[in-house]
């Protein structure tokens, strides 16, 4: 059997609970012919067909959306997004690299953050910063070589010791911080959805429309329970889900995580921090974010290709909330859901050109937001011969090739294992 066409998530996202209802674009339905065809209304989907329709205003387009706009996977994630990210070391070469990389993370962020003034789309952006955070002696020195490292770059930042961590936060759990204050906070769920209702008018979106097959027939067919489509260019903006086509199988696998906001706190108990983000100092780690004045979410979990039972995740992610916040025991859980991205054994993400007239984005490596974004973005350009994606695959670099199965499988719970390990208190 192939993978599914898209994941199917039992809970409903907690982002889009919190927000007012939606009514959903119709389904596709009958013939439909259209130059571009996107598959995928998540960030790179609605880049790319934004872009296709402000560079080939003529041009007809449909994005076709499997589920509803805010329950897919790119309203399912913890709402980090900024122009840039920190050197991980001192290294000059990581420098550079770093800085490249912050280039197209600046190209994709400010393109966001247009759209959002443009648009006036209410997704509480704000910049406050970050916190990458450690409870353990490894963690610790996690957090002091990325204090060296942002320190040799002159970036403003503050070394936090474990008083001020829960002056800031409102819990003594973490020995250190690091403080630096590059980093926006946002509701997922209303961004994506602002972003959906305010496509140009020569792109339709389609909701509640999983493609089940994409063939070549002259130009390409796509085929949904209620309709054709064909398309002289598809973009395929599925991530992990790319491998129910045929392709990149062998590129990227699928990760399940898991997040949850809590029931209301009473607000002197989160910190001095009005709104705040913490990361953790291993991979595997909780991510922590204060939600509005009066909510936390965490954020933990890793499962390979297939869910975790909800029982079990809602067990998990209250222990990861009650060991950080003790005093907060008798607080529950008010929304519990899951979410999927896309792995590469190397990190880097597949962008570009799978067959003639076939495009793809996968492989976001769990960083979706601005990343998808800008790969939207340049994908279009480059379809419409605007650019090719030299500099994109000089600076990300492109997929590696993973092994097949059993060996994945036994390769991810034995790494998984040792990392979980490793990561102790951090998770």
């Amino acid at each position: 059997m192939p993978p599914p066409a898209f994941p199917e998530h039992a809970d409903p996202c907690g982002w889009n609970a919190l927000l007012p209802p939606r009514t959903p674009r119709p389904p596709a339905q009958g013939d439909i012919a259209v130059k571009y065809a996107v598959v995928g209304a998540g960030y790179t989907g609605l880049a790319a067909a934004r872009r296709l329709a402000e560079l080939d205003p003529s041009a007809s387009i449909a994005v076709l959306e499997a589920t509803t706009v805010g329950e897919g996977a790119s309203a399912r994630n913890s709402g980090f997004a900024s122009p840039g990210d920190l050197p991980a070391s001192t290294d000059p070469a990581e420098l550079r690299h770093t800085a490249a990389l912050n280039r197209f993370g600046e190209e994709g962020f400010f393109w966001l953050q247009h759209l959002i003034q443009t648009h006036r789309i209410a997704c509480d952006l704000e910049r406050t910063g970050r916190i990458k955070a450690a409870a353990t002696e490894a963690g610790a020195r996690v957090v002091h070589t990325l204090h060296a490292a942002v320190r040799a770059a002159g970036l403003p930042h503050t070394l936090l010791d474990r008083d001020a961590m829960a002056e800031r936060i409102g819990t003594a759990y973490y020995g250190c911080g690091l403080y630096t204050e590059e980093g926006h906070l946002l509701q997922p769920a209303a961004l994506i959805r602002g972003l959906a209702d305010t496509l140009p008018e020569n792109v339709t979106l389609y909701e509640l429309s999983p493609v089940q097959t994409l063939r070549r027939a002259g130009p390409w067919e796509l085929r949904t329970p209620t309709a054709r489509i064909t398309a002289a260019t598809v973009v395929l903006a599925t991530n992990a889900a790319v491998k129910h086509f045929g392709y990149l199988r062998n590129r990227v696998v699928t990760i399940h995580t898991y997040a949850a906001i809590t029931e209301a706190i009473p607000p002197a108990r989160l910190g001095a921090m009005a709104n705040w983000g913490l990361l953790p100092a291993h991979r595997l780690g909780t991510t922590v974010r204060r939600v509005g004045a009066d909510r936390l979410m965490v954020r933990s979990l890793y499962a390979y290709e297939r869910g975790i039972p909800a029982a079990t995740v809602r067990t998990a992610l209250r222990g990861c909330f009650h060991r950080r916040y003790p005093e907060l025991s008798h607080v529950g859980l008010e929304y519990v859901w899951g979410g999927t991205t896309a792995l590469t054994m190397n990190g880097a993400p597949f962008c570009g050109r799978l067959d003639d007239g076939l495009y793809a984005f996968a492989g976001c490596n769990g960083a979706g937001i601005v990343k998808g974004t800008v790969l939207g973005k340049r994908l279009a350009e480059t379809i419409t011969g605007q650019r090719d994606l030299a500099d994109v695959a000089a600076t990300y670099g492109s997929a590696s090739w993973v092994a097949p199965e059993p060996f994945r499988t036994i390769g991810f719970h034995v790494v998984s294992a040792l990392e979980r390990r490793r990561a102790g208190l951090e998770m």
